[in-house]
């Protein structure tokens, strides 16, 4: 059953090794990040699940040692997703940024695996992975990657979609409030218009929360860069 959940956005400006002269314009972000992994470990989950969109080499289970590689972002410096044998197949950027954000919580409270998901996957499907993924043993916990619209100004990189700021404050309800229907009706047509890549894994993180009657709190929201980006915590 999930015990709790932690929504983190997923930009690699998140790291302030890549983010360089820019890490203080997210500083509020990362701290909020930190509180709501602080979450995740109080309650003392069994495993910890990290999802987070992945294209198409990427998607799937990943174990526990993967490794994520910030060489494209300019920094020749990786993270490992937990403690384990290292994989040979790297992480996706989102799963690469919550490992940096578990090694940056000194995150030890259980083991952890990731799971890269299709930005595409139907919400059915999400759903279903969501509920398989609360089944897996008693006490688990998710820590959930993912941006809101990326079309909030005319200098984000969907440019500027009058429709983007009702989206991501629907979205940034839900996730305040455990609003599980809400999430799971997200528009999937809409959220890829408006290149919201986190869609699928909010839905997922849907699923896996019926029945567990968890409780929100949204620690933070912006749109720098005109991205939409959220922190919540559910518990």
């Amino acid at each position: 059953m999930l015990v709790a959940a932690a929504v983190c956005p997923a930009p690699p400006l998140l790291i302030p090794d890549v983010a360089v002269g820019a890490a203080p314009e997210l500083d509020a972000a990362r701290t909020a990040c930190a509180d709501a992994i602080g979450v995740l470990a109080a309650a003392r989950p069994d495993r910890l699940v990290v999802v987070g969109p992945a294209g198409e080499g990427d998607r799937g289970p990943h174990h526990a040692g993967a490794v994520g590689s910030l060489s494209g972002f300019g920094v020749r410096a990786t993270v490992s997703l937990g403690t384990g044998d290292p994989q040979s197949r790297r992480l996706p950027v989102s799963l690469t940024v919550g490992a940096w954000l578990l090694e940056h919580a000194r995150w030890a409270a259980c083991p952890v695996e990731g799971l890269g998901v299709d930005e595409a996957l139907e919400t059915a499907r999400c759903l279903a992975a969501g509920r398989e993924i609360a089944a897996r043993a008693p006490r688990i916990a998710l820590l959930v990657m993912g941006d809101g619209s990326a079309c909030r100004s005319v200098k984000a990189p969907g440019y500027l979609d009058e429709r983007a700021a009702g989206f991501d404050a629907l979205t940034a309800r839900a996730l305040a409030t455990a609003d599980l229907g809400t999430l799971a009706e997200l528009d999937a047509v809409l959220a890829r218009e408006l290149q919201a890549a986190g869609r699928a894994s909010w839905q997922l993180l849907a699923g896996a929360a019926e029945g567990a009657g968890l409780d929100g709190r949204l620690l933070y929201e912006d749109a720098p860069y005109g991205v939409g980006y959220f922190v919540a915590a559910w518990s």
